[in-house]
């Protein structure tokens, strides 16, 4: 029997390289220029949504700082130092977490630490991931050391929460802010994980799996990982639908297309089928604004209007639309029939979009007279 246990694919396709890290160029590009110039800071914070990538690239920039020949922008893959920190076993990198580690006590200890020389590299680096939930004391004593850090010591805090570090620590940081991963790039990641993982996954389940994801990469993976578990080696759009209550992109078309054409029959019946299938109604909703607003940037981009929908929309009409769908969010999510609320919001951002806004129809018909001959204007 094996003594190796299985690992789950977030860990497993988990970067080992700055290459490897997707949707956050600017990070890795100023990190590498950093490195190359010799231009390391004693300290910095990676802010950003969960499963961004900011304990990995902390981890990659302590690998690139400490690595036999370093520092180094692509250090060798065999190296033990970089093995080492991977996986978490090196001395000189230690990650802490902030939520369980939040007193003053702690970081005096840390401060201490720091004092003696790295055993093994030629830094020793803390990583302090969620740092937004050290105590007030406990950042005041984390001050001293980074007003004046010993020169073998590197700093990385890691927070989804910036508002709440101090601003005094903040200023002596160099602040990167890791954005949400587009959609696509993470379904070319997944696509890229499952041939190599001998999985058949149909484009239209990755890209659900992406879009249910909302940025995170970490998030995503994890998704597929229990897809994987729940259909075997084969993974299509209609299992993801149904584990996560779902509604697929031709169903939000129709949706879209229904409450653009003032389609209420159809709007209800949807409803009905999505309600009977067990779909998650507030995500069906946030997927109606994604494909009302590929059609809002369609009508931008053609001069002012689209047919996309089924039926002729100005960008007026389909910002009122959007706006409609937006307002209804906190009744869907907190409302007690959530089932009604939906069909509601639906038919109320139907009549919205449809309807003329009262200004434009007041400069349409001001351009209208000022057009017409003066004798007429007399007669009107």
């Amino acid at each position: 029997m094996s003594s190796v246990g299985y690992q789950v694919i977030a860990r497993k396709w988990r970067p080992q390289k700055f290459d490897d890290l997707v949707g956050q160029d600017h990070v890795v590009r100023t990190l590498k220029n950093a490195i190359e110039q010799k231009r390391i800071a004693h300290a910095y914070l990676f802010v950003g949504p969960r499963g961004t990538g900011k304990t990995t690239t902390a981890r990659l920039f302590a690998k690139c700082l400490n690595c036999e020949d370093g520092p180094m922008v692509d250090p060798p893959e065999d190296s033990e130092i970089c093995k080492a920190i991977m996986n978490g076993s090196c001395m000189d990198v230690l990650e802490i977490d902030g939520a369980s580690n939040n007193g003053v006590e702690q970081v005096r200890d840390l401060r201490e630490d720091a004092q003696y020389s790295p055993s093994q590299g030629r830094y020793k680096v803390y990583i302090i991931d969620e740092v937004h939930m050290l105590s007030t004391q406990a950042f005041n004593a984390l001050l001293k050391i980074l007003e004046e850090p010993p020169e073998h010591v590197k700093f990385v805090f890691a927070t989804t929460e910036a508002h709440k570090v101090l601003p005094t620590i903040v200023s002596r940081c160099q602040r990167f802010d890791l954005k949400p991963i587009p959609e696509n790039l993470i379904q070319k990641r997944l696509a890229l994980i499952c041939e190599k993982e001998g999985i058949e996954a149909e484009e239209n389940a990755l890209q659900a799996i992406a879009r249910m994801a909302d940025g995170g990469m970490r998030d995503s993976q994890s998704i597929l990982d229990q897809m994987i578990a729940f259909c075997g080696n084969k993974v299509s759009e209609a299992d993801v639908l149904q584990v996560y209550g779902l509604v697929g992109v031709e169903q939000t078309t129709q949706l879209a297309q229904a409450i653009a054409t003032g389609d209420h029959q159809k709007i209800l019946a949807l409803v009905d089928e999505f309600d009977a299938s067990g779909r998650d109604f507030y995500r069906a909703l946030v997927d109606l604004q994604a494909r009302v607003r590929e059609s809002l940037l369609e009508a931008v981009r053609e001069g002012g209007s689209t047919s996309s929908l089924g039926a002729p929309m100005s960008t007026e009409s389909l910002t009122r639309l959007l706006d409609s769908l937006r307002e209804s969010e906190s009744g869907l999510k907190f409302g007690l029939n959530e089932k009604v609320n939906f069909e509601v919001a639906l038919l109320k951002a139907s009549e919205n979009c449809r309807a003329r806004a009262i200004d434009g129809l007041i400069r349409e018909l001001s351009g209208i007279a000022a057009g017409l001959p003066d004798d007429e204007k007399k007669n009107g």
